[in-house]
């Protein structure tokens, strides 16, 4: 019925084998489109950025809480 072969242990292997090698493809997207969506949070770095400005005197309060609220949005 299997024309020889290693009978169902073949053909069992030759699943498992291809199993496998899909598991690996599909890890491996994830893997990569998990690395790409996790770039920098820029809006933190920019609100460090505002409050250190605001923490040297470079701008006045109403300025920060202006550029704050335009982070916000």
């Amino acid at each position: 019925m299997w024309a020889g072969g290693f009978g169902m242990l073949g053909a069992l292997m030759m699943l498992l084998f291809w199993g496998a090698f899909i598991a690996l493809i599909v890890v491996a997207v994830r893997w990569l489109t998990d690395k790409r969506s996790a770039g920098p949070d820029t809006s933190s770095d920019a609100l460090k950025v505002l409050r250190n400005r605001f923490a040297q005197g470079e701008i006045d309060e109403e300025e920060f809480r202006r550029r704050k609220a335009a982070l916000d949005e």
